[in-house]
């Protein structure tokens, strides 16, 4: 009985930690990885040049990454169905986006993104990560700056 009980501590200490993890490179050349940012929110958002709804979020997650970067949260966004990288960096430069941008179709980090952090099929999707590194909430559509600060301001 005592070696089961150990093996059941054991087992449920061990899927405590194996929290999801992921890796995604950003326009700059920088890999996120989650772990970087254990301590804080993490929201991941798919988005496209294209997409109304997409393009109503921009500006609420550029107010939210610049006022809780260096305290709770990390923002990084990630494009879809684009025609090349420049569409996307131009996007990005004009839309003063502040947050990290990686480019979600490209080969060698499509799948690893969709096995990783969860399907593109849906333009916009949030992934929101909380302080240990546990996913909490997908949204599928538009998310609002409100629904994140309430997210935000939640004891995990």
């Amino acid at each position: 009985m005592k070696i089961l009980i150990s093996l059941l501590l054991l087992l449920s200490t061990s899927l405590v930690q194996a929290a999801p993890a992921f890796s995604i490179k950003d326009t700059a050349g920088k890999v996120h990885h989650l772990s970087d940012y254990k301590g804080k929110w993490v929201l991941v958002n798919y988005w496209a040049t294209w997409c109304p709804p997409c393009l109503e979020e921009i500006p609420d997650f550029v107010s939210l990454y610049d006022h809780h970067k260096d305290k709770d949260l990390m923002v990084i966004g990630v494009a879809f169905e684009y025609k090349n990288a420049k569409e996307v960096t131009d996007f990005v430069d004009d839309m003063l986006m502040s947050y990290p941008i990686a480019l979600g179709d490209e080969p060698a980090q499509k799948a690893e993104l969709l096995k990783e952090v969860g399907s593109s099929e849906v333009l916009p999707t949030t992934y929101i990560y909380n302080p240990q590194g546990q996913l909490v909430k997908t949204k599928r559509g538009l998310i609002t700056k409100a629904e994140v600060e309430k997210l935000l301001a939640t004891k995990p």
